[in-house]
């Protein structure tokens, strides 16, 4: 069981480094990968936490050149947006769950890798939706 466990931080750490690295993002790489290890509900757990410290480690890193203004218009509709899918992860049947979240990460990272030169314009529109969708979908 241990031999489990050290697999799967390697494979974690592997998919947190890659996945930010790419600029795909980590979520990417390790909710399918914790998929095989762990309960679904515990990889969003987990997926979660590490969302967390590595957005409160760039916070620290990058705080003067941070655009408050741009972070506020993120910001606030992500963590409206995380509340919202902790309700709702209680109603929604966990393989529909599973299966929803893993066909979105293929077309975003499918989208990804075509439109690579392309550039979304940066309205507040734009702003409130990525904001919205960041925390589901991330891409740190």
């Amino acid at each position: 069981m241990q031999e489990n466990y050290a697999v799967f931080f390697i494979l974690a750490l592997l998919a947190e480094i890659l996945g930010t690295l790419s600029g795909f993002g980590s979520s990417i790489l390790f909710v399918p990968l914790a998929s095989l290890f762990l309960d679904f509900k515990i990889v969003l757990g987990i997926t979660a936490v590490f969302h967390v410290f590595s957005n409160l480690s760039k916070l620290i890193l990058f705080q003067k050149s941070i655009n408050k203004n741009i972070a506020y218009r993120l910001g606030i509709p992500a963590i409206i947006s995380v509340f919202l899918g902790a309700l709702l992860i209680e109603y929604i049947p966990i393989k529909e769950s599973e299966v929803l979240i893993q066909v979105s990460i293929l077309i975003i990272a499918l989208y990804s890798i075509f439109r690579q030169a392309k550039s979304i314009q940066q309205t507040h529109t734009n702003l409130y939706i990525e904001g919205s969708l960041y925390c589901h979908f991330s891409h740190d």
